[in-house]
């Protein structure tokens, strides 16, 4: 006689039974909160530095051009250590590697604050950088571990509403860290901001350690029946998809392609991310704590926008147009916020729509290339494609800050970032529907 397992629905074969959506409901129930947690604290650390430029540059004399570089180095660091840091998660568990890597960026993070000149400011960017490599494409790769790719979407787009919820809770605490703390046992406030942010990401790392399970057989929280349905629904998915050699994986054309697409949508969010507080102020606001504020209102709307998007791309299975469209409007909003420069209202209201815009291509990128890479394959294609696109992070910030300082003007920079969104969008499209629509 058959177990009740054997007669668990295959993928595909009808709809979900209650069974199975009671089942994701309680491991997204388990895995959503923590997750997000770890990216909002990450995230956070990663973009503070440009609250902490709004005192930082003046006390410690920096130029646009020089912070801009600060800003982006981090992701020089990030680049050499992307691909081995997620060949190692593959190896030993999430658990043990996505704590190791919140703990070591919180204590850089924190350190940051002793920061006295420009090299100093540099080498501690390109160590946070070195210490966090890994954590996000060894997240996306612990999805598929989870969930099919008619699910991941979804689940991703919770996961990466982090990117709007730290800037949508760290806008406003960042600016009050500033003004408050400004003084404070004789430091300034931006060393209290490095510090103060720092510490929660140890905190984290401690409780990622104690309560992360590696993979589905792990997971002492699911029934015998849960597993083997999860399972199941993995091994389906796992049979489809390819497992190349290494090698092979980081010279595919189809690797490259997503990279460079990846490339596309980081230059924008990085651009908005590292700059926004300083766009702000040149509307004529000055109070730090009022443009931590204003800085949460397009991350708010994006946190929206995400959930939206994802829903509609899970429920129509079609992932193309769901980026493409987002990505024009990203660049749509990077154009007026230039136009619209100086009357904060109208500024504000464009940056709006390019953050929510640029924010929203990114997760549901990331069911591009995991509906074809498994196994090793999927852990080096992945870190390959984040750490090729991350170097955007490089380029985005001293990009728009040489700009700045060459022109004395944001414009350039914004419409360079709104041509890479064009782009991004474009080489989409590009992609055929049958391979990534699912």
């Amino acid at each position: 006689m058959a177990s009740s397992a054997d007669q668990l629905p295959l993928p595909g074969a009808g709809a979900p039974s209650t069974f199975e959506e009671a089942t994701y409901r309680k491991v997204a129930r388990r895995l959503t909160p923590l997750l997000l947690l770890c990216y909002v604290v990450a995230y956070l650390d990663r973009v503070n530095i440009g609250f902490a430029k709004l005192q930082m540059a003046a006390d410690l004399q920096l130029s646009d051009t020089v912070y801009g570089l600060g800003a982006g180095i981090f992701f020089i660091g990030y680049f050499f250590f992307e691909v081995p840091s997620n060949l190692i998660l593959h190896r030993v568990g999430a658990r043990i590697w996505i704590a190791r890597i919140m703990i070591t960026w919180g204590i850089i993070s924190a350190l940051t604050m002793f920061v006295t000149t420009p090299t100093m400011f540099y080498v501690m960017r390109f160590l946070l950088g070195l210490a966090e490599a890994g954590f996000f494409p060894g997240i996306i790769l612990y999805l598929t571990y989870w969930y099919p790719a008619h699910r991941r979407g979804r689940m991703t787009t919770w996961f990466m509403t982090a990117i709007a919820l730290s800037g949508v809770i760290g806008g406003p605490i960042s600016g009050y860290i500033l003004k408050t703390f400004n003084g404070v046992n004789g430091w300034h406030g931006w060393q209290w901001l490095f510090l103060l942010e720092g510490l929660p990401s140890i905190v984290v790392g401690v409780i990622v350690f104690a309560m992360l399970d590696d993979r589905i057989g792990k997971a002492k929280w699911l029934t015998d029946e849960e597993k083997q349905l999860l399972e199941r629904n993995i091994k389906a998915e796992e049979a489809e998809k390819e497992d190349p050699p290494l090698g092979t994986v980081l010279t595919s054309p189809r690797v490259l392609l997503m990279s460079l697409i990846y490339f596309s949508f980081v230059m924008g969010l990085y651009g908005v991310s590292f700059w926004l507080p300083t766009i702000i102020k040149a509307t004529g606001v000055t109070d730090a704590f009022a443009i931590g504020l204003l800085s949460a209102i397009p991350f708010a709307a994006a946190v929206i926008a995400m959930v939206l998007i994802a829903r509609s791309a899970d429920r129509m299975r079609e992932r193309r147009w769901h980026v493409a469209l987002p990505a024009a409007a990203g660049a749509v909003g990077l154009v007026l916020s230039v136009a619209w420069a100086h009357n904060t209202l109208l500024a504000m209201t464009a940056l709006t729509i390019a953050t929510a815009g640029i924010i929203t291509t990114l997760p549901l990128f990331w069911s591009l290339p995991t509906s074809f890479l498994a196994g090793a394959g999927a852990a080096a294609g992945i870190a390959m494609v984040n750490s090729i696109g991350n170097l955007a992070g490089f380029l985005s910030p001293y990009a728009v800050g040489w700009l700045k300082q060459a022109t004395a003007a944001n414009d350039s920079g914004m419409y360079m970032l709104a041509a890479f969104m064009v782009l991004g969008g474009l080489l989409v499209l590009s992609v055929p529907g049958r391979m990534v629509n699912k």
